[in-house]
């Protein structure tokens, strides 16, 4: 409004987690009074599932991680009666974020072993997360208490503008008549946060705007696969020449698909609270 830009202008937008609500609100789908109703009437167990979680990354240092073998270990923990885990991020071809109850991830790295089929590391996190975007929201009935408070949720039957790329299904998923489905997915799928990282690169975006007061997992996946890009980049001149075709729309089109992850080290991002306090008037 300060600025007088038009937010709808926006090719797409999206959000990690809690900011897909966000990127909702902002897509005039969802008023903010409406959007806290549901989350704060079941924050309670949220806090207390999230005593007995612990995060995890799973990663490879090979090209990439055998997805199904890792859903496979899960399951197969899961099974066992004392405990759930799964997938809650999946972060980029080679690393997901696991969050596990009690001892599950000790014993998912002892069965991952013959299942994942990789060498991989697997990282705990001392802090506590509520388990959201996986099945350990079903121990309290979690997702099945919020499809019902749903029902009665007051939504503008519209797609938002701008449309919003779901983390829940990697696509432009909602529409007037499935946000509501959405949300209720939202609460124990895994978010599909690569997915949304190469819709940015093979859409031509120049200019990513990252909002929030300290954005991180979005601008650091970001920023490390630019990093990375670089570094390959450095080391193999025929690569600087695949870069530049990969900035000719016409001709990324012919280049194999992964070749758009070249366009990384040329995006622009900008954290809009920064953005706002170095443009404020003095």
């Amino acid at each position: 409004q300060h600025f007088g830009l038009d937010y709808r202008g926006a090719a797409f937008s999206f959000g990690y987690s809690l900011g897909e609500i966000g990127a909702l609100i902002a897509g005039g789908v969802l008023a903010p009074a409406a959007a806290l109703r549901i989350p704060l009437s079941l924050a309670d167990d949220c806090v207390a599932l999230a005593h007995e979680t612990t995060l995890g990354i799973l990663f490879t240092k090979a090209s990439e991680l055998p997805f199904q073998g890792v859903r496979r270990a899960c399951l197969l923990v899961n099974e066992q009666g004392r405990g759930a885990i799964g997938i809650s991020t999946y972060l980029a071809p080679n690393s997901v974020l696991l969050m596990g109850q009690t001892d599950t991830l000790d014993r998912f790295a002892e069965i991952a072993k013959r299942e994942v089929r990789v060498k991989f590391h697997l990282r705990k996190n001392d802090q506590r997360w509520p388990p959201l975007h996986t099945p350990i929201m079903w121990e309290r009935h979690i997702p099945d208490r919020a499809a019902r408070l749903l029902h009665t949720l007051p939504l503008a039957l519209a797609e938002p503008k701008p449309n919003v790329l779901s983390l829940v299904t990697g696509t432009f998923t909602y529409t007037d008549t499935t946000a509501r489905r959405m949300l209720r997915e939202w609460i124990d799928h895994p978010q599909l946060l690569w997915n949304a990282v190469e819709h940015v690169l093979a859409d031509g975006i120049k200019t990513v705007i990252h909002v929030g007061p300290e954005p991180n997992l979005v601008p650091a996946t970001f920023t490390r696969l630019s990093e990375n890009v670089a570094a390959q980049l450095r080391d193999s001149m025929g690569l600087w020449a695949l870069s530049a075709a990969a900035r000719r729309p016409w001709l990324s089109r012919l280049l194999p698909e992964r070749s758009i992850l070249l366009r990384a080290p040329y995006v622009q991002h900008v954290v809009l609270e920064d953005w706002l306090l170095e443009n404020a008037p003095r």
